[in-house]
């Protein structure tokens, strides 16, 4: 059986706008094998950069998990979140 490198589950972006709540990412999930590549298509935008952004720790994730190596990408601060971002 493959390992997954990464376990994206119900991941969910929002921003807080002018206008009101904008749901960029809603409740996304995905896995990617060791040594595969994932493709993710759709419309202008639908939340794909979002989704990969906030997939990376670029973006703060509203809910949900992300999990590079098995480690959560968004409790990673300063040198470590530094540190992590080289071996990934």
């Amino acid at each position: 059986m493959a390992e997954n490198i990464l376990q994206v589950k119900n991941l969910k972006t929002y921003f807080h706008t002018e206008a009101g709540l904008v749901k960029a990412v809603n409740d996304v999930s995905f896995n990617v094998e060791k040594g595969k590549t994932l493709g993710i298509v759709g419309e202008s935008g639908c939340g794909k950069t979002t989704c990969g952004r906030t997939a990376m720790g670029l973006y703060d994730k509203t809910s949900g998990e992300v999990l590079f190596d098995g480690i959560d990408v968004h409790t990673l601060r300063g040198a470590k979140k530094r540190e992590f971002s080289r071996r990934a």
